[in-house]
């Protein structure tokens, strides 16, 4: 997909004087901390290094604004905005995910019996150099079995037994379906009978294609696509559960997680960037366009019920990633956790805009600033 970047000025944002920035400071810290102490983020094809985000990170970290105003002046003097546009003519999009919570076991029983699985050790990342011959280019992971590379059994294999008796159980739910949909969220809170908590967030995948059940019960004619959403796909499920395993199992992507241990609960799960996320201000992207720790600004206009009615209009951060966002211009955000964060989140489908922030030392790269 072809776009390019046009340089804005900060008072043409709509809806920049009205946002309150300051909750990813704290996030943009994390990230700096990460970069310099870890590992930097992988630098998207656009070409913003995390090197390069450093400077106004660090800043980030010793900021301690006392008012958004402050917050949006950090901003206007580390940062240049450039709109993205497509070449296609088209808006952006968004929409948006949430940390699901679910009651578990920690062993199965008749009620609980759907498992959520640790990496299996035959798992493989697979890339140029190992990549076998005839193996879709798409996939990023494998099995390794015998000294051969091969694709990973699917989701249906796995699902009628494939990984029993290897102790990769993590906890066990009552419902494939609340499975199912946490694979496609990436992380979940696992709720235990004696009040315990655990978090979980992606490790690995079995590498093959996500399939949107979403989009398959469209074609088919259960669901009207211009009402679809996570409700009413659980709805067709709930209604049908003789066709659940048909449905799900036609997506043959399969997740497998690992602990995400985050000390403070109001702060959501560590997710790609390996730094907690933030509710309503973390931002999935385009890893192999964009980086991680890079700002955005996004306005719908008919995004509205995030805000109280009003358009959706807010300064956020690259901190995930995810296989069905793909394309410069293409976001989901994070709503937090629970039930009620999964009800904002179920219903984002929405056209946007999305102004990317650039540092200012290395804005010249990408255009003439402006502001």
């Amino acid at each position: 997909m072809e776009f390019r970047l046009k340089p804005v000025a900060f008072s043409a944002l709509p809806g920049w004087t009205e946002d309150d920035p300051t909750a990813i400071l704290g996030a943009m810290a994390s990230c700096r901390d990460h970069i310099a102490g870890k590992k930097p983020y992988r630098t998207g094809s656009l070409g913003i290094a995390a090197a390069e985000l450093l400077p106004a990170l660090a800043a980030a970290a010793e900021a301690a604004p006392a008012d958004a105003g402050q917050a949006r002046a950090y901003f206007e003097q580390w940062f240049q905005p450039f709109l993205i546009e497509r070449t296609d003519g088209q808006q952006g999009f968004v929409t948006a995910y949430y940390e699901p919570e679910v009651e578990v076991q920690a062993e199965p029983d008749e009620a609980f019996r759907f498992p959520f699985y640790l990496r299996p050790d035959d798992l493989v990342e697979v890339d140029d150099g190992n990549r076998p011959p005839g193996l879709d280019p798409y996939f990023a992971f494998a099995r390794l079995r015998e000294g051969r590379v091969e694709e990973y059994p699917d989701r249906k294999a796995i699902e009628q037994g494939l990984l029993e008796g290897r102790g990769l159980e993590i906890a066990y739910a009552r419902s494939r379906v609340d499975v199912f949909f946490i694979h496609v969220q990436g992380a979940a809170r696992l709720l235990y009978p004696d009040g315990t908590s655990r978090r979980i967030t992606y490790a690995a995948k079995t590498g093959h294609r996500f399939s949107p059940i979403g989009k398959l019960l469209i074609e088919r004619g259960e669901i009207d696509a211009a009402t679809v959403s996570m409700a009413s796909i659980r709805d067709w499920l709930a209604r049908h559960p003789e066709q659940v395993d048909d449905v799900l199992w036609h997506n043959r992507s399969f997740i497998f997680f690992r602990d995400a241990p985050v000390e403070d609960l109001h702060f959501g799960p560590v997710a790609a960037a390996k730094v907690p996320i933030v509710a309503g201000r973390s931002l999935a992207v385009d890893r192999l366009i964009h980086t991680f720790a890079t700002p955005f600004f996004i306005r719908s206009e008919s995004l509205t019920h995030l805000d109280g009615g009003r358009p959706l209009a807010r300064t956020m951060l690259a901190l995930d990633t995810g296989s069905a966002i793909v394309g410069p211009a293409r976001g989901d955000i994070f709503t937090g956790s629970g039930d009620v964060a999964g009800s904002l989140a179920g219903n984002v489908r929405n056209a946007a805009d999305f102004y990317i922030f650039v540092p200012r030392s290395i804005a010249a790269r990408f255009g003439h600033g402006e502001g």
